[in-house]
């Protein structure tokens, strides 16, 4: 169940995670992918007949919630120090002709 990296496979990598791997980094790297691979395939082997599956470890409820504003939105105090105001918004000089 031995899987091997090339030294081309081992560069692509290299090159999509921007490292620049030398000799013995290389072949460290190598055999740590290898050992990952032969990992996952030991994983694939199980038996996971009437095992449902997951997305999470715990389980997950609706964890949303009502939106209720509680301390408003500030908008008065805010527009009280506008220059210039108009309605409910800032005027501002035309800054694009």
């Amino acid at each position: 169940m031995s899987n091997v990296i090339s030294d081309e496979t081992i560069e692509y990598v290299g090159i999509l995670a921007k490292l620049e791997l030398k000799g013995q980094e290389r072949e460290d790297a190598k055999k740590d992918m290898e050992r990952m691979l032969d990992y996952v395939d030991m994983l694939g082997e199980l038996d996971t007949t009437g095992i449902e599956p997951m997305s999470h470890v715990f389980p997950v409820n609706n964890v949303f919630r009502e939106d209720v504003v509680s301390n408003g939105d500030g908008s008065e105090e805010t527009l009280a120090n506008a220059p210039l105001r108009k309605d409910d918004t800032f005027v501002v000089p035309k800054t694009i002709g």
